[in-house]
């Protein structure tokens, strides 16, 4: 099974673009993804240690995603991205565990890196008490 893997899952091209690069820049490797769905059906699910997200996406939005994975019973760190930040989706995002809520754009913002390496920390934590279990 890989570790490492972050996830970006984000209809905007160019965001998705950029985060990986930023990703791969940190040390990870960085997966993209244009939906929730595509995520989902992609197999990389169990591969993730971190997954950044944005909140408005067509089809299941990001806190849809939240809600699904929690139902599940995965756990993977998340940082939500958006370029519409609405105290609501905040509230609910922070409430259902998520590391961080950013708005775009974030590339040289010194509180994403700090959210990233807590929730990647987090999610390379989590995936090894997994493993050794």
């Amino acid at each position: 099974m890989a570790k490492n893997l972050v996830s970006v899952v984000d209809d905007d091209e160019s965001v998705r673009r950029t985060t990986t690069l930023l990703i791969d820049s940190f040390g990870f490797r960085a997966a993209a993804f244009e939906s929730a769905e595509d995520f989902l059906k992609s197999g990389r699910l169990h591969d993730t240690s971190c997954l950044i997200v944005d909140v408005q996406m067509p089809g299941m939005n990001g806190l849809q995603l939240q809600s699904h994975l929690a139902a599940a019973g995965c756990g993977i760190p998340i940082i939500f991205i958006t370029a519409y930040d609405d105290k609501e989706s905040r509230r609910r995002a922070m409430q259902a565990g998520a590391v961080a809520f950013l708005g775009k754009p974030f590339s040289d913002d010194s509180y994403f890196n700090h959210s990233f390496d807590l929730a990647a920390d987090k999610g390379v934590r989590e995936q090894n008490v997994i493993t050794e279990s």
